[in-house]
């Protein structure tokens, strides 16, 4: 009997709505919202961050070669020299795509962000998100300006969530606080996505804060640690944006010792408690997938190496008929085990390989379970949130992704998004 596909609900998949009272105050920063009219009116599409002398700021950005302006920029600026005072966002417009003009304009907007605000251009990170390929209104940005820095405050968090949003449904911000050496740290996040999203970062914006002590010379690392355990575990649809932008800042106002290694103490706590707060922005992300009726976690275990493990999670997680099944709740489970076999291991041994759905032993040794039951696999299937297990029987390393189905409403998002 063919599933019947009903359209997917314009919501994310149990995803609550940030509560002001548990996004905390960053020490250090402070965060204005105003509304532009970059793509269109009455809406928050401009945010400005203000970043207190002496924190520690860096990042990590898309791999796709085809990157923004806004990103080259942010690349040039970070490696100047000089230490990042303050970040401006606009929604509406990528400014991808924009040859030579584009990167006139970003720049052209951090020298009038640092006029208002007497600091140097290269003291200002821009980012831009949206459509590609149209020419950046900068003029509307810059003359936005002043209201956004009027807006600024400490508490403006849901507000800077909200700004950053384009075809996400609903805000994405978290909040945590930690011990480190004897002092309470704070760190807030959010994250803006639910198309073009994979791993190597994707059209996403994350941006972390906190109030921690960690030496300059430590923050590319950690930048590049967090994405990789959260926003590079994390696929829509398998495509690789020009946007993409993750920032991390520090700005030294907790009362700890000023943290000099990762792998002390203090380094591991607080790496820890970020981690978590990327790992739940990201995953809001996939929850807030463009049309997604489902959250899936795909854990493939028992592999060689965790990059192995990792290589055939993400063959399931980008196989359109595997996320349209998922999406129709169609125990079509040989999908699962055709992405595993094409992942590109060429010594794998298909007698060797288990599959779980959930609690449900679906393949045994590479064939069908004796126990498993087509009902028992669409039981689970028809659940909003669903664990793939792939155990590969070659080792002991594993590796977790996160994704979504494919609806009929990704498909009615993406032909509609310009317009």
């Amino acid at each position: 009997m063919t599933p019947t596909l009903e359209k997917a609900p314009a919501m994310p998949v149990n995803l609550p709505l940030p509560n002001p009272a548990d996004l905390y105050p960053v020490p250090g920063v402070r965060i204005g919202v105003a509304e532009a009219g970059v793509r269109k009116a009455h809406k928050k599409d401009l945010t400005v961050v203000l970043i207190d002398e002496g924190a520690s700021v860096h990042g990590v950005f898309t791999q796709n070669r085809f990157c923004a302006a806004p990103v080259q920029v942010c690349r040039e600026h970070l490696t100047s020299g000089y230490g990042v005072r303050a970040m401006v966002i606009n929604t509406g417009n990528a400014n991808a795509g924009t040859g030579e003009e584009g990167l006139i304009r970003a720049r052209t907007v951090c020298i009038a962000l640092a006029r208002e605000l007497e600091l140097a251009p290269e003291q200002i990170l821009p980012f831009s998100t949206g459509v590609i390929m149209e020419p950046l209104p900068h003029d509307r940005i810059i003359a936005g300006l002043p209201a956004a820095l009027a807006d600024a405050r400490p508490d403006h968090w849901l507000r800077a969530a909200e700004g950053i949003m384009t075809t996400d449904t609903q805000p994405k911000a978290i909040s945590a606080r930690v011990n480190v050496g004897g002092a309470a740290v704070t760190i807030t996040g959010i994250s803006k996505g639910a198309g073009m999203i994979r791993p190597n970062m994707a059209t996403m914006l994350g941006f972390i804060a906190t109030d921690a002590c960690v030496a300059p010379e430590l923050m590319q690392r950690l930048a590049t640690e967090l994405a990789d355990g959260s926003f590079n575990r994390v696929t829509v649809d398998g495509d690789t944006s020009t946007n993409d932008s993750f920032v991390v800042i520090a700005t030294h106002q907790a009362e700890h010792p000023t943290i000099t290694a990762l792998d002390s103490a203090d380094g591991q706590a607080l790496k820890a408690a970020m981690l978590d707060v990327a790992r739940q922005l990201a995953q809001a992300i996939v929850r807030d997938g463009e049309g997604a009726t489902k959250f899936i976690t795909v854990r493939v275990e028992g592999g060689k190496t965790s990059d192995e493990c990792r290589q055939v999670a993400y063959a399931i997680a980008h196989s359109p008929l595997v996320k349209t099944a998922f999406f129709a709740s169609d125990p079509n489970l040989g999908r699962i085990l055709a992405a595993v076999g094409y992942a590109g291991i060429a010594d794998l041994d298909q007698t060797g390989i288990d599959l779980y759905l959930d609690d449900v032993h679906v393949a045994l040794k590479g064939g069908r379970h004796p126990a498993y039951r087509e009902e028992d696999g669409q039981r689970v299937m028809k659940q909003s949130e669903i664990t793939v297990r792939v155990v590969l029987g070659r080792g002991t390393a594993s590796d977790t992704v996160w994704t979504c189905d494919f609806s009929h409403d990704y498909v009615t998002i993406n032909a509609d998004y310009r317009s």
